[in-house]
């Protein structure tokens, strides 16, 4: 071989170092459907077997005070899709807002959207322009066909429709985005299948992968054998449910194969994990306490998640104890991309600057919106919420109850479980986090229950 030769090749391959130097990392949101706070063996149970999440966590950064953008599913999901807050989208609640018994519900609700409107550019439009390809494999819940997943940005859809659970985790499933695999199937194996073969097939280019899972949403079915397994372990007052049990490490199983996949290809240091759920925990299956609330409720429980973002090389081991919430990872990863954001709002932070150079967020308010009703799971619970508005501003945090106009004020600093309400011995900040909550409102254009049901009927 001459000399020439040799330069030339050295050359391109100099260049093709570089090409893959400049590469955008993939990007993978694992979310997980229902997952209490405090699920995870990370964030404290004893109980539930979560090794390959506790290990993202010790290899990554831990959020302590993460937060869904809604207490129930599908509002969340719409936030992470369009990087925009709830008012903005319409999707306030899952599906009908006047749930319950209609003679318990003092207002009318707000008019609720069941399917993400087509002109919001998603996630993955944004991030498939910038040279992406992307991947929903699992729950969707915003809608099918001209609102489905392969309208909204992904090249592929694995399973992902209107539904907001399974009609069962074992096969057949009787989803008809999803053929049937073998008798017996287990969904949350099936799923990541599909996610692990994705990954070897897109391994040599830039990918967005939302693995969204069906579980732990109800129906609780978990695979034999691990259900036996918990059955043998002694539970505590927060978690017990062997069956719930065996789902959490069932879906902690599919974490650690998507981890394992990425390590096998030589791409793990090329990729980013948000680890993230979309709401609380169910309370007939698992207790976020100390944090009051759970599923359907803006106390803590209800909106607090585990959140982890691993990157290795990248984000250093450790704990961020900066409030963050869903509509962050849009910017985040449009960042990441080297994308500019659409014309349209993006109400999120890029959250690379606080957990990659450790700079410091200046002050902002949290919010959340809900002019709808959810009927009560528990014994004696009438309702898990009724229309309600909060704003979260540094230690405080304001409720406003629309029925009969109750505030409520909570310094998360002193009382984070949320017991005792100073809305009278502060007058002063409660008057001016609820006057910030209605300029938001107005901002957002959120509707706002205030007409009253001819059905209700008072005790």
């Amino acid at each position: 071989m001459n000399r020439n030769v040799i330069i030339v090749l050295l050359l391109l391959l100099l260049v093709s170092c570089k090409a893959d130097q400049k590469r955008p990392p993939n990007i993978i949101l694992f979310l997980v459907d229902d997952m209490g706070w405090n699920d995870p063996g990370f964030m404290g149970s004893a109980y539930h077997q979560t090794p390959r999440i506790d290990e993202l966590a010790a290899e990554g950064m831990v959020f302590t005070q993460a937060y869904a953008n809604c207490a129930n599913c599908a509002p969340t999901r719409a936030s992470l899709m369009s990087g925009q807050e709830i008012p903005r989208h319409g999707i306030y609640t899952v599906g009908n807002p006047a749930r319950g018994n209609a003679a318990n519900r003092q207002l009318i609700p707000a008019p609720n959207r069941t399917e993400l409107d087509t002109s919001i550019v998603t996630v993955a439009e944004l991030l498939r322009s910038a040279g992406y390809a992307t991947a929903h494999i699992g729950k969707w819940h915003l809608g099918e066909g001209e609102t489905g997943p392969l309208n909204q940005g992904f090249d592929v859809n694995v399973g992902g429709n209107h539904k907001g659970h399974p009609r069962s985790y074992f096969s057949p499933y009787q989803n008809t985005s999803l053929p049937d695999g073998p008798d017996g199937e287990y969904l949350t194996d099936r799923l990541t299948n599909e996610a692990v073969q994705y990954i070897s097939e897109h391994k040599d280019r830039p990918f967005f992968m939302y693995f969204s899972h069906y579980s732990v949403h109800t129906p609780i079915q978990g695979k034999k054998e691990l259900v036996e397994k918990y059955e043998k372990l002694p539970g505590d007052e927060r978690h017990n449910h062997p069956v719930y049990a065996a789902m959490v490490e069932s879906t902690d199983q599919s974490l650690g194969r998507v981890v394992d996949a990425l390590k096998a290809h030589d791409i793990d240091e090329n990729t980013l994990i948000v680890f993230f759920s979309d709401n609380g925990g169910h309370a007939v299956y698992t207790k976020m306490s100390p944090l009051r609330g759970s599923k359907g409720s803006f106390y803590e429980g209800g909106i607090r998640e585990p959140m982890v973002m691993w990157w290795p090389g990248q984000i250093e081991p450790g704990q961020c104890e900066t409030p963050v919430v869903g509509l962050d990872f849009y910017p985040t990863f449009a960042r990441l991309a080297e994308v500019v954001l659409p014309d349209q709002p993006v109400d999120g932070r890029d959250l690379m600057p606080l957990v990659k150079d450790k700079k410091v967020f200046d002050e902002r308010d949290l919010f959340w919106h809900f002019p709808a009703y959810l009927e009560g799971y528990l014994p004696g619970q009438v309702w898990r919420t009724t229309p309600v508005s909060v704003i979260r501003s540094g230690k405080w945090k304001l409720f406003y109850y629309y029925e009969e106009g109750v505030k409520e004020l909570y310094n998360l600093d002193t009382d984070p479980y949320e017991t005792t309400n100073l809305a009278r011995q502060n007058e002063k900040i409660t008057a001016d986090l609820f006057e910030r909550l209605r300029v938001w409102q107005g901002a957002t254009g959120a509707l706002i229950p205030t007409e009253l049901n001819p059905l209700y009927q008072a005790n």
